[in-house]
């Protein structure tokens, strides 16, 4: 296998991904609870990035002190991933972010890409992927692939809410090196490629449904 999954088992982050799953929860209390999930995965998915020790001088003396040896690439997957772009900012204030833009194409199920803002080289500097949902991995096997054109180092990490089986499949039959951090692997997807039991498009209940 080239994906690593870590499932989050966390009591907040079940009770939030309970309130993102109710039909019935309004868009401003989705979007609080998805904030609420990603601050959980994203503290998980960066408990491994690399530090340096020194010293920080105190009021009283000196400590010593671990700093992020580099600050890591923030990547959202637009629309749905600005979801999780504050928790990130809040626990990784000076990270740089990239932005990549697919809609999925509601007929065959694929996505198309419409914006592709990144760094030119991603060389030496871990990348964090941030999309509440992995449905089929279309979109996110397209980003991975263009992340390591820049010489993104692997394994490249995902942070998603939900996941569905055929998606983390996928990821593998690509042979991506990805290490995945969820909250939740559902059962599958619908003949309309949507994550079951799930909870909609993750893009619509943040935002409302375009006109």
């Amino acid at each position: 296998m080239t994906v690593e999954t870590t499932l989050l088992d966390h009591p907040v982050c079940t009770d939030a991904l309970a309130q993102i799953r109710d039909t019935n929860t309004p868009n401003a209390l989705f979007r609080q609870n998805l904030e609420r999930i990603g601050t959980l995965l994203i503290g998980e998915a960066t408990k491994n990035l690399p530090a340096v020790d020194g010293f920080v001088d105190t009021p009283l003396t000196t400590a010593p002190a671990r700093r992020l040896a580099v600050q890591p690439v923030v990547v959202p997957i637009l629309r749905a991933g600005l979801g999780f772009v504050r928790p990130a900012q809040d626990l990784l204030p000076n990270a740089d972010f990239g932005f990549i833009g697919m809609a999925r194409n509601e007929e065959t199920h694929q996505p198309e890409p419409y914006v592709n803002k990144l760094p030119e080289s991603l060389a030496g500097r871990p990348v964090i992927v941030i999309d509440p949902m992995l449905a089929t991995g279309g979109s996110l096997i397209h980003t991975v692939r263009l992340l390591l054109e820049r010489d993104a180092p692997e394994p490249i990490t995902v942070v998603c809410a939900l996941a569905a089986p055929e998606g983390i499949r996928a990821l593998d039959d690509a042979g991506l090196s990805i290490h995945l951090v969820t909250a939740a692997i559902d059962e599958g997807l619908n003949e309309d490629a949507f994550i079951v039991p799930g909870l909609g498009d993750a893009g619509d209940r943040q935002f409302g449904t375009p006109a």
